[in-house]
């Protein structure tokens, strides 16, 4: 069962929760407006239900509300920062601003982050780069949940990856996806409705095809994109490994096995070779290759024709990356935003703890 609150009431709501914790009036704003992002994309598994994980991960005392977040090697072009053990959601940001301000100066802007957490959507970062006409890139490491190809052993995160590229009169190109052939977010989401995982999603613990949503729990593995060698899972590996390297080992940051995992009552790694999670993040200005309006121009042709494509038998139409997150956007902005009765019932729990009312 699900009930259904416009973007303003669950945007109070986190907002709320934010200050409640101790962020401030601006690093509230910024985390809501990060968080409830996915909500009206319809990536449910990121959006408002992650809140109460983020606030427990604060009562272990592992996500600082007041962070001091910091630059503390850069060139011209690129940087790493530091982000106190900050959310994520305001980190994240932060780091991609100043990828942002570098590309304005040296045409391109590479920034890597260490002592981080849980960002949210990855698109929602690359996606800041388009108003000032450049293409945005975003990644980050996360929980271990993953196999590489041949193991049973959790050694990589869902490590997803977006790229966000401005067009003219089309909407951008933007592309956000999971490395692994399913989020732990859409895991999560079969959970609660109690439904059964697509073939491909997860392994048991000894290695085994399973259905089984709530596999995790019991010692099971998530599998790379591709989900066994025939099928390329080798591929989802590598990039899965991409990002791990690109957020976390260039910045110092915790990887692979040791990642920090998002359920706080999950134990710390031992032996942790780096700082918190990391990410990873680029901006490109389009007119440090061609001019901007006709490089923009171009994407519209380049749109259009994969718009024009023959569709396949049973399909209407062939879409362009970001198309599904758009249409949602426009349909939840003007219907609202359901929520699952589990996510609700939690929502309840954290409103009861500070005094706040959904």
């Amino acid at each position: 069962m699900e009930q259904t609150f416009t973007y303003n009431n669950l945007y109070q709501f986190t907002h709320s929760v934010f200050t409640a914790i101790g962020c401030s009036e601006k690093d509230a704003t910024t985390a809501t407006k990060v968080l409830l992002s996915a909500d009206v994309r319809g990536i449910d598994s990121h959006g408002i239900a992650r809140l109460t994980g983020y606030i427990r991960l604060w009562e272990a005392g592992r996500i600082n509300a007041t962070p001091d977040i910091k630059i503390t090697y850069q060139t011209p072009s690129t940087a790493v920062v530091d982000g106190d053990a900050g959310l994520g959601l305001v980190v994240a940001p932060f780091a991609m601003q100043v990828a942002i301000d570098k590309a304005t100066n040296a045409g391109t802007g590479w920034v890597s982050v260490r002592n981080s957490n849980h960002f949210g959507i990855a698109g929602y970062h690359a996606m800041m780069a388009l108003e000032h006409d450049m293409t945005g890139i975003a990644m980050t490491n996360a929980s271990a949940l993953v196999a590489p190809t041949f193991s049973i052993e959790r050694m990589l995160g869902t490590n997803p990856i977006a790229v966000a590229i401005p067009a003219n009169k089309q909407p951008a190109f933007v592309a956000d996806f999971a490395t692994t052939t399913a989020s732990n977010g859409k895991l999560e989401i079969l959970q609660r409705k109690n439904g059964d995982a697509p073939t491909g999603w997860v392994q048991d613990a000894a290695g085994s095809d399973t259905n089984n949503a709530h596999a995790l729990k019991d010692g099971g593995i998530m599998l790379p994109l591709g989900s066994d060698r025939e099928h390329g899972s080798h591929k989802g590996y590598a990039l899965g490994s991409i990002v791990d390297i690109f957020s976390a080992v260039l910045s110092g940051a915790s990887y692979g096995p040791w990642a920090p995992p998002f359920p706080a009552y999950v134990p710390m790694p031992e032996n942790m070779p780096g700082k918190g999670l990391g990410h990873f993040f680029g901006a490109m200005r389009v007119d440090a290759f061609r001019p901007a309006d006709e490089f923009k121009d171009h994407m519209d042709n380049w749109i259009g024709r994969f718009r024009a494509a023959t569709p396949a038998p049973g399909h209407e139409k062939v879409l362009i990356p970001g198309d599904p997150e758009r249409e949602m956007e426009a349909i939840r902005m003007k219907e609202g935003i359901p929520i699952n009765e589990s996510v609700f019932n939690e929502l309840g729990k954290i409103g009861n703890k500070f005094g706040i009312t959904l």
